[in-house]
């Protein structure tokens, strides 16, 4: 095991020597790609991001969550063997996208409110994209085709799902340590279990102690200091793919690539959407939106939903970066994404021909946009932004205070 981290050790770092003598030989080409990494930043995911972030460290501080868990208990358990605040996590995993679930589930973790294998299987199938994503940016920016988001986001979460319930089996038996609710009658089950998710809500926000000034203080603090992970790790995958272009090292990936997309009959010319992909999720689904016309949309869209599920490496650094304080394993996470990408792709295909009429359906009554070009990065847009997301956590931070006086009433009477 020494021997193996020594060698690993040290290839980082002769990759690393080489990358930085590469980017002194190809610096505007290294420079080009770090700006490209910024505006995708900056456009797309500060915005997206940062607002759940706070308001998610909030609905933890505040007890919304041990409120949700302790209601979704008899669900979770069951069926993907967490316990029930894994079903929060699932619902802001699947709203907020990446790598939203990966940070609630580590607050978690240090709360003790998930085991090492509880939070490798909620990692494992939470971890997805967005539904503004991969309805704004992808479906209608990439594709230019609104009435495509049906069929990504049936696959996309449908299999999901599927991944969530197939990781119920890692673990083995180690891992069966659920304590079984007590019998109740069904009467009083429901009132019981309302009433068992409030007094978990309250004992949460006494456990916590700190003041809602305060609360909100550190929600700002760590989510832009994860943001800034997020915008780095962003940038730094840009860079590495321009330099591998550069020294000639893509074209050699794209031949590997060629050899397994021919074994499942896929375009070969969708191999540069499949590498970019494996590195970064955005640049990935944006190669296969503008492949050449000649190839299938079928295709394009199979491709474009497994670099969705597979999430790209940057955002696999970024799961890494959160967790790493935590004894969650990388493995059982990279193993999903790869079975997520590769059933997420087997959907679309499947699932093409039946839903066409769904498509024509979705077509005449949303309206067409047209994001060809990149998102706006003038100031007046900019602001646009940050005020949106600033209205967005004022209004969700006066519905919790509002909730968490009504919980304290709630409380009195309960005595």
């Amino acid at each position: 095991m020494k021997v193996n981290n020594f060698a690993f050790t040290y290839g980082i770092g002769l990759m690393a020597v080489g990358l930085l003598v590469s980017m002194l030989f190809f610096p505007a080409q290294a420079l080009h790609a770090s700006l490209k990494g910024l505006s995708i930043w900056w456009d797309i995911l500060f915005p997206a991001l940062f607002p759940f972030l706070v308001v998610s460290e909030m609905m933890l501080g505040l007890g919304i969550v041990h409120f949700f868990g302790m209601l979704l208990d008899p669900i979770m358990r069951p069926v993907f063997r967490i316990p029930g605040t894994g079903g929060f996590v699932m619902a802001m995993g699947f709203a907020a996208g990446y790598p939203v679930a990966a940070k609630l589930t580590s607050q978690l973790w240090e709360q003790r409110l998930v085991n090492r294998e509880e939070g490798e299987r909620l990692v494992a199938f939470t971890t997805t994209s967005d539904p503004i994503f991969l309805i704004g940016a992808v479906s209608v920016g990439f594709f230019h085709d609104v009435s495509l988001a049906v069929i990504l986001a049936t696959a996309h979460y449908g299999t999901a799902i599927l991944v969530g319930f197939m990781m119920r089996f890692h673990g083995g038996s180690a891992s069966k340590k659920v304590t079984e609710p007590a019998p109740q009658t069904a009467s009083h089950t429901s009132t019981r279990l309302l009433t068992r998710a409030f007094k978990a809500m309250h004992r949460a926000r006494l456990l916590d102690g700190r003041s809602l000034g305060e609360m909100l203080r550190q929600a700002v603090q760590s989510s832009l200091q994860l943001v800034m992970v997020i915008g780095g790790l962003v940038v730094f995958f840009a860079v590495v793919i321009e330099i591998m272009t550069s020294i000639q090292v893509m074209p050699i990936v794209y031949k590997g690539i060629d050899a397994v997309l021919q074994l499942f009959g896929v375009p070969t010319a969708l191999s540069e959407a499949v590498a970019g992909g494996i590195f970064e999720v955005t640049l990935g689904a944006k190669a296969a939106g503008s492949a050449p016309a000649p190839i299938s949309l079928m295709h394009k869209a199979a491709i474009a939903a497994f670099i969705l599920s597979w999430a790209g490496l940057s955002v696999h650094a970024q799961i890494i970066s959160i967790l790493h304080h935590t004894n969650l394993r990388y493995f059982p996470f990279v193993m999903a994404r790869l079975i997520h990408g590769l059933l997420a792709a087997t959907a679309v295909i499947l699932l093409w021909e039946p839903m066409q009429s769904y498509r024509g359906a979705t077509a005449l009554s949303l309206p067409v946009m047209s994001l060809s070009t990149t998102l706006p990065t003038k100031p007046i847009s900019v602001l646009t932004w940050m005020a949106a997301a600033c209205i967005g956590v004022l209004l969700g931070l006066l519905l919790f205070y509002a909730l968490h006086l009504a919980v304290k009433q709630c409380m009195k009477w309960l005595k």
